[in-house]
């Protein structure tokens, strides 16, 4: 059965609505875990004897990694074999190794069990977007796409809250533990109302070569750059992971020149539009995902806040997101991209800037509120822009497969800025057991991140192009706008014009 023969259900509808619940389940599940983690890190180490800096870099890491190099992947493993089918696989495999990371005993089992979960959570998000995609009838499509994307935000904005809240009240290992029941009503809603699709058209053509290629080679660079500056960069480890990493990722290029279904097709970049929005995407994600594995330790190492204040303090950001992104996308639609792509990261900079005010006193409406602020007032500036940006760049039978890449995108800048980031500010292993050390490499990360994200803006302001004519659908469905950094590639239909991921909180 393909995809078209299932789009039959609409919105209103009691099995419609199911549907819709199982997906924003599922979804949820996995981009909460991705956002509450950084709360619990300092927790993390004390419980492992003061784990390493580099311990904790590989927590976030090993999780991002299996998800950036199977996400792509995964979405082609649905649209060959089920998008149901690989959805509930995900789902399953996701709460297995929750399981898994709660019961770590230590830290090389919590991060083996983190780089299952990343697994899981590739099987499971690019279904959700492409269930709603398949299974809802056209007319029918954006309005769950869009009620998708709002409680999906929800979710992430309750994430923070609720797992400072667990930490704080019993243990960090409540975070994946409560997984296990949402996972177990994820699964019940999907198997008795969500129906299956795929596409034939997909059957016997996956780049399975391509997708070890990326996986492999991120994981060889990524263990380079964290190990380099623990171990030393002259060690025979770290210097054979940097170049073997390089040269798989070099590997997949070339694969992906002359692969029949390539998983990143390389003619999408001959687009000067395409390539320009994917660097920006690069920068801006990049930066963000640095600074925000930083700022959790800095709060709660630094300025002794709990794990439940550390999460409640990042909130406006994921609030100003919501309130205000549908907004900046109408806006986008009338005036063209380019305005707010060269504004929006350098707003998004002056945010970082700011966070160089936070010291151990920590005062929150001082110090910390103003910079969340500006911050999210720039992300909610830029992010409906520039993915917008990135699918009208692509032809229309291309835009799922341009909003994964883009999604792809933003995962390996983060994963590769918290790589990198630590040590270009000066932080070694211990640096987070000793505050002042630590504040003040947190505050030469923040200055890097900002000087990245004024980089990216001057990127657009030279680079991206308004189009001659933006055609008014564009402003009746912005709602279904996203930003790349934790939600699942969506796979749109090419007559909706939408589709992009959502920003992480």
């Amino acid at each position: 059965m393909t995809s078209a023969g299932t789009a039959e259900l609409s919105y209103g509808s009691a099995r419609g609505r199911w549907v819709l619940l199982a997906t924003i389940l599922g979804s949820a599940m996995a981009s909460i875990d991705a956002t509450v983690v950084g709360i619990a890190l300092p927790d993390i180490g004390r419980d492992f004897g003061h784990a390493s800096l580099s311990t904790l870099q590989w927590v976030v890491t090993a999780y991002t990694l299996t998800l950036a190099g199977l996400l792509l992947f995964s979405g082609a493993l649905g649209d060959a074999y089920g998008r149901r089918k690989i959805f509930l696989i995900g789902v399953a495999w996701f709460a297995v190794a929750s399981v898994i990371c709660a019961a770590a005993p230590d830290a090389p089992v919590l991060i083996l069990a983190r780089a299952v979960q990343g697994v899981g959570a590739a099987l499971l998000t690019p279904g959700s977007l492409a269930i709603l995609e398949a299974s809802f009838r056209q007319q029918d499509r954006s309005r769950a796409i869009g009620a998708w994307s709002g409680f999906a935000g929800v979710g992430t904005a309750v994430g923070p809250f609720l797992g400072g809240w667990l930490i704080s009240a019993v243990s960090w290992r409540l975070i994946f533990v409560i997984n296990v029941p949402v996972a177990a009503l994820t699964l019940a809603v999907a198997v008795r109302h969500v129906p299956e699709s795929r596409d034939e058209a997909t059957a016997g053509r996956l780049d399975t070569a391509g997708a070890v290629l990326v996986t492999v080679g991120l994981v060889g660079l990524t263990y380079g750059l964290i190990e380099g500056p623990a171990s030393g960069w002259g060690k025979p480890l770290t210097l054979v992971s940097l170049i073997l990493g390089v040269a798989l990722l070099a590997a997949f290029v070339a694969r992906e020149r002359r692969a029949p279904a390539p998983l990143m097709p390389l003619s999408m970049f001959r687009s000067a539009q395409f390539s320009a929005a994917n660097l920006v995407t690069f920068a801006v994600y990049g930066a963000l995902g640095g600074a925000f594995f930083l700022l959790p330790i800095e709060l709660e190492q630094v300025a002794g806040y709990s794990p439940l204040e550390a999460g409640v303090a990042l909130l406006p950001v994921t609030f100003i997101m919501l309130v205000l992104s549908a907004r900046s996308g109408a806006l986008a639609a009338r005036i063209g991209p380019r305005l707010q792509m060269s504004v929006g990261p350098v707003v998004i900079g002056l945010g970082l800037l700011l966070l160089t005010r936070v010291s151990a006193s920590g005062n929150y409406l001082t110090e910390v509120l103003p910079a969340l602020l500006v911050f999210g007032f720039g992300l909610a500036i830029n992010v409906a822009p520039l993915t917008s940006t990135v699918l009208a760049a692509a032809p229309p039978e291309r835009a799922g497969t341009a909003s994964a890449v883009n999604n792809d995108v933003a995962r390996a800048a983060g994963l590769i800025a918290v790589a990198v980031l630590p040590a270009a500010a000066g932080l070694g292993a211990t640096s987070y057991l000793h505050p002042a050390l630590f504040s003040a490499g947190f505050h030469t990360a923040a200055l890097i991140t900002a000087a990245l994200c004024v980089a990216a803006g001057a990127l657009a302001a030279v680079t991206i192009r308004n189009p001659a004519r933006v055609p008014q659908a564009a402003e009746a469905q912005p709602q279904a706008l996203h930003c790349g950094l934790d939600a699942p590639p969506q796979r749109p239909a090419p007559q909706t014009g939408t589709g992009a991921p959502r920003p992480a909180g």
